[in-house]
């Protein structure tokens, strides 16, 4: 790949203004129907003015501050969207001890031991939180009494993906969690045999540790979201759709945005597992509605809606059948039916968006009920306005319902990759296969739109597309009957995604006028070999005609 700084010839002294950036490729994929690949695409204040089928076919916009690329082996297609992540707890984990590093138990002791050692007493101490205990040797969460050991004088927060945790002795007292301490509705305070805390908290049963934890610094958490959104762009991807935004953090994003920290376009759910009344409900929406009055909004950072939960993950999914071994066990729904379709409908009838995690499928048939009623109330509700995050276990009259109702439905193949091993314990070996069943899916017509759930999952454009095409897992191949195209799964990034967030007329394609948001890659993903997919990664991302990743070639 070449590439030449501006000023490399005169400026025309008529036509069409010069570019500011112009790349030839050996193919520009548009994804647009029916179009042949390109040969070289040209940007123009960070929107795509032309593409031509030659090469040389665009030569007439160089002018002095033009950057010109010339990749001729190399291929270009829009960036893509992560459309279920978590960018807020990807910043957070940017300073965590990095305990997704250990192999085993007493590594990954070691690495919070050493972290308590250059820590002052007193202050938290937290991990990052893209990790799974069932790939420790040990096959297990840490215990208070093991995180004890590693230090007593610190409060010590082990995070495992957005609903677990783990506290030593010192953590659980500042958050008021003893022995005596019941188990809020839809969470899980546990216990060992012989009835004593274990310090692993789940799903609703977090919450008194949130509202302990100490704030970080803005400029922390400033530097967290650039190197977070950084790391995504590294990857291809050039919009995130943050599933799990405190309200309070509005304006963190905002000054990440103000600051220049944003690699990555943002679309954000305000969390809303916090909220069970009216009231509460209502508060939020306020609060929603303030920031967005205050024209927070441009085309980087946007607020899409509100993110409920119906049932819990690997361990609460709520299923018709029960969990493996656990004849009595048949995970947990969050809400009341009724509650949640009330909250829903305040949420819509407000003008906002709604997306519901619902993993087992229970949980997704409560959901769909809950939908029904909602759009029943408001029959006119535009399309998308209701969204099935996940729809893990879907039967086929569950997906025969959501596409009658007209839901999209993300989906999230990283997930199932580094959580098969802990699914397969829950649920056997038949309701893991069936986890995200994409062919049905897209050939009974939904609307699908694929992500990561970072930090449960790892996230990577072609990461992403070489799951979803071959199914393999940390489990081996699993459910390889529900694998789909590699064009297909590009879409579900892409177009598709697009669509979900209501931009197909400004992004997911590359067409003139549409922002510039693309990527160029050393290899087609189209076409190259399978096994390269995986550690496929791009030697440029652009984000409305900026790079905001470089890479080599």
């Amino acid at each position: 790949m070449t590439v030449r700084p501006p000023a490399s010839r005169p400026a025309p002294t008529s036509g069409p203004a010069p570019a500011d950036l112009l790349v030839r490729a050996a193919a520009v994929h548009t994804l647009v129907p029916g179009e042949p690949p390109h040969r070289a695409i040209a940007v123009t204040g960070g929107r795509i003015t032309a593409l031509s089928p030659d090469p040389a076919g665009l030569d007439e916009l160089i002018g002095p501050g033009t950057e010109v690329v010339d990749a001729p082996d190399a291929t270009v297609l829009p960036a893509f969207d992560d459309t279920h992540t978590h960018l807020i707890l990807a910043g957070h984990s940017v300073h965590g001890v990095p305990v997704h590093r250990a192999r085993d138990l007493p590594e990954f002791l070691a690495l919070i031991r050493e972290r308590a050692a250059r820590t002052p007493a007193g202050e938290w101490i937290r991990t990052t939180v893209n990790w799974q205990e069932v790939n420790l040797a040990e096959q297990r969460m840490p215990t208070t009494e093991e995180l004890d050991r590693a230090t007593a004088d610190h409060p010590v927060l082990v995070r495992r993906g957005a609903y677990n945790m783990v506290l030593n002795s010192a953590a659980l007292r500042l958050a008021g969690i003893t022995a005596d301490t019941p188990e809020p509705p839809g969470g899980v305070i546990e216990r060992d045999a012989r009835g004593r805390l274990t310090g692993r908290l789940i799903n609703k049963a977090i919450e008194p540790v949130e509202r302990v934890l100490p704030r970080p610094a803005l400029a922390e958490r400033i530097d967290g979201l650039r190197a977070a959104s950084a790391a995504y762009a590294a990857t291809g991807i050039g919009t995130v759709r943050d599933c799990l935004v405190p309200v309070e953090d509005l304006a963190v994003l905002s000054a990440a945005r103000r600051a220049g920290a944003l690699a990555v376009r943002v679309r954000a759910l305000v969390s809303g597992f916090a909220v069970r009344t009216p009231e509460e409900v209502d508060e939020l929406l306020d609060r929603m509605d303030a920031w967005r009055a205050a024209g927070e909004e441009d085309e980087l950072l946007r607020l899409w809606g509100v993110k409920f939960g119906i049932d819990g993950g690997f361990e609460a999914g709520a299923l018709e059948e029960p969990y493996e071994g656990q004849p009595c066990y048949h995970g947990r729904l969050l809400w009341e039916p009724d509650e949640l379709a009330a909250a829903v409908d305040r949420v819509v009838g407000r003008g906002w968006r709604v997306g519901v995690h619902a993993w087992g499928d229970r949980g997704l048939r409560t959901l769909l009920d809950v939908f029904e009623q909602v759009l029943k109330r408001r029959p006119g509700l535009p399309p998308g306005t209701l969204v099935v995050e996940h729809g893990g276990l879907a039967r086929a009259d569950q997906r025969a319902r959501a596409i009658a109702l007209g839901v999209p439905v993300t989906v999230q193949h990283p997930l199932l990759h580094d959580g098969a091993t802990a699914q397969r314990r829950a649920w056997g070996e038949r309701r893991t296969s069936g986890l995200f069943p994409l062919r049905a899916w897209l050939d009974e017509g939904a609307l699908l739109a694929a992500g990561s759930d970072f930090p449960v999952g790892p996230y990577g454009a072609m990461l992403s597309v070489w799951g979803m095409t071959t199914r393999q897992t940390v489990a081996g191949v699993v459910g390889p009957e529900h694998a789909v195209e590699r064009a297909e799964a590009i879409a579900l990034h892409t177009v598709n995604a697009a669509r979900l967030t209501g931009e197909s007329d400004v992004r997911g394609s590359l067409r003139p006028g549409a922002l510039a948001d693309l990527t160029l890659w050393p290899a087609d993903p189209l076409s190259c070999p399978a096994e390269d997919l995986r550690d496929l990664l791009p030697v440029r991302t652009v984000v409305g005609g900026h790079t905001v990743h470089r890479g080599a070639l």
